[in-house]
């Protein structure tokens, strides 16, 4: 898949912007500060409906304006596509695909596929369990419409029982919906368990040879997929997982009365990752991280690759000015075939001239 055209009005700190793409490698340089990170979360944005930098649409608005818009075109599964997504302020956003109006954002990754690998990354691995369910969510809504909905509803009941066991004690007749509740976040909750174990069990068959390659063979990565305990195949049908989950709520439900905190499901959830058979986010050194990171979103788009048979666009933020030269070397070599934005602070010469270059000067592109 390609993108082929982006246009931007009002997004971050671009009044207007236009781009053409090449096919190939595209090297968006410039300064510190200039906009060249907001150009591939618009992208990135084209293709989830989220933002790796920002919880709430509004922060995509550029100040004093009410509303944003991001358009893309793009070609994908042999056809050709327009897809937008207009933001305003203090309303709904609304997308649309060739002009009809979207009902999900599950919808844009049956379009448009993109993976990022920015500085941020790091937290993938050193951070805490929500940085990974949140890589492991970020790559299944687009593959999976289904998985999208399931995570967007499970999200909206966490939020609605959370809501219930804060003020049950002042309200004790909202105990009268509490069952209901753990039901419907069961039976969803089965569903992302169900679809998080398979996302895994691929990754952890990409993954390692890519961190082994990246290392010389030195470092042998590791993936677990960990969730709620009474779980005993992650793997298995959603209406196996269900009977299990509601036992695991029903064990907890005291203690989540009492703590008026929910804590049970797959919302603390956790993908494990080892180097060497050590957990990598309390003993991996940074360049041992830094490789982690960047074998699991490499391995992503791999995956990608198997299920649409085409390579999603892969977005690189300022990634090659922290490896040293050998690893440059390797991911330039691994990236090779499919559409790649790269951005960098100078006009990196190591990166292949087949393609196209753009100077970014305060939210203005040049060529």
């Amino acid at each position: 898949m390609i993108l082929k055209r982006m246009e931007l009005d009002f997004f971050r700190n671009y009044v207007h912007g236009e781009l053409i793409f090449s096919p190939g490698v595209n090297v968006i340089w410039g300064e510190n500060a200039q906009g060249k990170t907001n150009l591939l979360e618009a992208a990135g944005y084209l293709s989830s409906c989220r933002s790796h930098r920002a919880r709430y649409d509004r922060e995509l608005i550029q100040f004093g304006v009410d509303h944003a818009f991001i358009k893309g075109e793009v070609f994908s599964r042999q056809r050709d596509f327009t897809l937008e997504a207009r933001l305003h302020r203090g309303e709904r956003r609304q997308l649309f695909s060739n002009g009809v109006r979207l009902r999900s954002a599950g919808e844009l990754g049956e379009v448009l596929n993109t993976i990022l690998f920015c500085p941020e990354d790091l937290s993938l691995i050193r951070d805490g369990a929500s940085e990974r369910r949140r890589f492991l969510d970020d790559a299944i809504c687009q593959l999976r419409p289904k998985y999208a909905v399931a995570l967007g509803e499970y999200k909206k009941l966490y939020e609605q029982k959370t809501r219930i066991l804060r003020d049950w004690e002042e309200k004790p007749s909202l105990l009268d919906t509490l069952d209901d509740f753990n039901l419907r976040m069961a039976q969803v909750g089965a569903v992302l368990i169900h679809y998080r174990a398979h996302f895994v069990k691929r990754l952890a068959a990409l993954a390692p040879p890519i961190q082994s390659d990246f290392s010389g063979g030195r470092e042998q990565l590791g993936l677990r997929y960990e969730t709620v305990s009474t779980v005993a195949d992650p793997e298995a049908a959603p209406k196996a997982i269900l009977g299990q989950l509601l036992e695991h709520q029903q064990s907890h439900r005291r203690a989540e009365l009492d703590s008026r905190q929910c804590l049970s499901g797959p919302h603390k959830d956790d993908l494990l990752v080892e180097v060497d058979g050590r957990g990598a986010r309390q003993f991996a050194s940074q360049g041992q991280t830094r490789t982690a990171a960047l074998s699991l979103k490499l391995a992503c788009r791999e995956l990608f690759r198997e299920d649409t048979e085409e390579w999603p666009v892969l977005l690189l933020d300022d990634v090659l000015s922290e490896l040293d030269a050998k690893r440059q070397s390797f991911v330039l070599e691994r990236i090779d075939g499919g559409q790649v934005l790269i951005t960098c602070c100078e006009e990196d010469k190591s990166v292949p001239v087949s393609g196209k270059r753009f100077e970014i000067r305060d939210g203005t592109v040049g060529q």
